[in-house]
């Protein structure tokens, strides 16, 4: 089961089709008074981009920061398999991220894609330069290519 599957299966699904078939569980009955649902708690504030542009934002970050991940959601919590799959492997590696949720702010979202002119979301970045999408990540991951530009301090020659 790869990890999309595992995702899908970990999300309830609402709407048409309820619980994929299942019937809705039973409200709990109580004569307690009702306890208040708890706020989840906020994912950890990324680095604010203040008075920045969006393109200066995504330059800064790139540059000054040795691994990037540009992706929907963030590693605790990724919003789409694609992400998750590039979290994972880079969390794998136990070295520092920087994360970007593209789906917070819409204009970092075009941003890094025109920085890297690249169409699509996950992104990455390794010492200034881009790597590559999830696909690009999972085949360095799986030839030892990402170990080595890990280790080495330097994303692999272009």
């Amino acid at each position: 089961m790869g990890i999309r599957d595992r995702i899908k299966r970990a999300l309830p699904i609402v709407g048409l089709g309820g619980n994929r078939g299942q019937p809705a569980p039973a409200a709990p009955t109580t004569s307690a008074a009702p306890r208040p649902i708890p706020t989840p708690a906020a994912p950890p504030a990324e680095a604010p981009r203040g008075g920045l542009s969006a393109d200066a934002y995504v330059e800064q970050l790139v540059k000054g920061n040795r691994l990037v991940l540009f992706m929907k959601g963030s590693p605790s919590q990724p919003q789409c398999g694609f992400s998750a799959n590039a979290a994972g492997i880079l969390r794998s590696y136990n070295v520092p991220l920087t994360h970007v949720d593209v789906l917070s702010d819409p204009d970092i979202r075009q941003a890094v894609k025109d920085y890297a002119q690249w169409p699509t979301i996950p992104q990455i970045f390794i010492d200034g330069e881009f790597i590559g999408g999830s696909d690009i990540l999972q085949q360095m991951h799986a030839s030892g290519e990402l170990a080595e530009a890990l280790a080495a301090g330097a994303g692999p020659a272009a």
